[in-house]
């Protein structure tokens, strides 16, 4: 069975089209997290750096950054990653519901919380000295 020419091309515009569509989701999140980062006193750059961005959200979440070692641990990373967004969640005074858009939605909720009017307020919602 031999694919034609249009077939090729409408197969080449679809990939392209996914691929850009994730570049845009991976900006927005990175610009979110940029924000919220900068917000929490955490340097903005770090969203960009891979394995360390996910060490930086552990100390804006109050967690220790050890606990990015939990990620790689199957199963447990499920519960990791929910503890994590629901302690974003309240370290900027949000709800568990905000938190479990960070977790399912991550890219347009952190990019909410760094561009909107929410206040860091510390890790695990207790109030910074």
């Amino acid at each position: 069975m031999e694919t034609t020419t249009a077939e090729s091309g409408a197969l080449v515009a679809c990939m392209g089209a996914y691929w850009l569509f994730a570049l845009a989701i991976m900006v927005l999140y990175i610009a979110g997290m940029w924000k919220v980062f900068e917000k929490a006193g955490k340097p903005g750059w770090a969203a960009i750096v891979p394995f360390y961005n996910t060490w930086v959200l552990m100390e804006v979440a109050g967690r220790p950054g050890w606990w990015f070692f939990l990620l790689f641990i199957p199963f447990v990373n499920i519960v990791i990653w929910i503890i994590v967004s629901l302690d974003v969640a309240t370290s900027f005074g949000k709800s568990v519901w905000w938190g479990l858009g960070l977790l399912v939605f991550g890219y347009i909720f952190y990019l909410i919380l760094g561009f909107g009017s929410a206040q860091y307020v510390g890790p695990g919602g207790r109030q910074l000295p």
